[in-house]
């Protein structure tokens, strides 16, 4: 019996046993790239719909010359790359909170980032192809 308390006894605190041992064990990190995605992708999209609005009406050949110029291209690619990002964080954790079934988590989310990384690419080609 004595034995019994020794090994159920400790010195950590509750917090030190626990610390790192969450369920996802690298909750923290994917909390804050949401975070820090969104942050920049605020401006971003802000700068996106400016864009398209000042373009309303232009030519085919303006808007790819619009696209062609670096700083334009660049942002478009930043904006890419993040918004997909993103995108695959946001259902990563949609699918991670009410999926049921192991399986159908972890193909859900494989998907998803196989998908937002095939569109990410095609999307970030497109702009390249034109800027290039």
């Amino acid at each position: 019996m004595a034995n019994e308390y020794a090994q159920n006894t400790t010195m950590r605190s509750p917090l030190g046993r626990v610390r790192g041992l969450g369920s996802a064990k690298g909750g923290t990190h994917h909390w804050w790239m949401q975070r820090v995605t969104s942050m920049a992708l605020l401006p971003l999209t802000i700068w996106f719909a400016l864009a398209a609005a000042s373009l309303a009406g232009a030519s085919y050949v303006e808007t790819v010359a619009w696209i062609g110029r670096p700083w334009n291209a660049v942002l478009l690619l930043v904006t890419i790359g993040l918004t997909f990002h993103h995108l695959a964080s946001g259902v990563q954790v949609i699918l991670e909170d009410y999926a049921n079934q192991e399986w159908v988590k972890l193909g859900g989310i494989l998907a998803v980032k196989a998908i937002c990384v095939l569109l990410a690419l095609a999307s970030a080609l497109a702009v390249l192809k034109i800027a290039v």
